[in-house]
């Protein structure tokens, strides 16, 4: 398995960095939207928000991190799907289907750059806030680090079942267009969601980034310990229980069906 992922993100590592132009544009953009949101928090009274309080932060550190994390978010909707996507498209799933590899790390296999890359985004925003005044020194890094584990295996379980219903309609993805919308608007990506009428901080509570976003924050930005990270941290847990086993039966469904039907391999 090690073996296979490692070819995947040769495969796909090549194939970005030979549109070296376009690699080092979506690089400039992460700088950009990094000092956008810098400047916008200047304007901003961070007494007047009452809900930053609790990170121990001011609002640029606090979206900082949004902006961020909210990358991983988006690479797991996004990824899983893509990938089976562009080998459908580009007529190299057929001939891959051929090999021992079980169509599931196939899709797995596809989203490995992704999330290498994500990463990579993530280290040019801290290291940008660091450099414009965001302290990490008291970090809990090891809260960070669960954090990270457990919201990467919620987003990819949303991802994996939105790569299931790509395989069967072809075309749309219902799943990742509602939940990255909802994201922006109820997330915690921008703003905390205590801004929000009560019953959009109900929607927000539906959504494991809000969790991790909360955790990540405390982590990171307060040194928060675990007795301070257990809610977020647990409710997390209880997505990744859910939602995991749940992505994969719906997937192997979907397989089975594109399968018995002869679509599997069409666009």
């Amino acid at each position: 398995m090690l073996r296979l992922l490692w070819a995947f993100l040769v495969r796909d590592f090549v194939e970005e960095t030979s549109y070296r132009l376009s690699f080092l544009m979506s690089l400039f953009g992460v700088v950009f939207g990094a000092f956008t949101f810098y400047f916008l928090a200047q304007l901003i009274d961070e007494r007047a928000i009452t809900a930053l309080a609790q990170y121990g932060t001011d609002y640029f550190s606090f979206v900082l991190i949004g902006l961020a994390f909210n990358g991983y978010f988006t690479v797991g909707l996004n990824s899983f799907s893509r990938g089976l996507r562009q080998a459908q498209n580009t007529g190299t799933l057929e001939a891959m289907i051929m090999t021992p590899v079980p169509l599931a790390g196939i899709v797995v296999g596809s989203a490995v750059w992704g999330y290498v890359y994500a990463t990579l985004r993530i280290f040019v925003y801290l290291l940008l806030g660091a450099a414009r005044g965001v302290r990490f020194g008291q970090a809990n890094v090891w809260g960070g680090l669960v954090t990270l584990l457990l919201s990467v295996i919620a987003f990819a379980s949303l991802g994996i079942m939105a790569a299931g219903i790509i395989t069967v309609i072809k075309r749309g993805d219902p799943v990742t267009i509602i939940l990255t919308q909802l994201a922006a608007l109820v997330g915690g990506i921008y703003f905390p969601i205590s801004v929000l009428p009560v019953w959009l901080q109900w929607v927000a509570k539906l959504l494991p980034i809000t969790y991790a976003l909360d955790a990540m924050r405390l982590a990171l930005l307060k040194g928060a310990g675990w007795a301070e990270l257990q809610t977020s941290l647990l409710m997390l847990a209880g997505f990744c229980l859910l939602l995991f086993p749940l992505s994969l039966f719906m997937f192997r469904l979907a397989v089975e069906r594109a399968r018995l039907e002869g679509t599997l391999t069409h666009y």
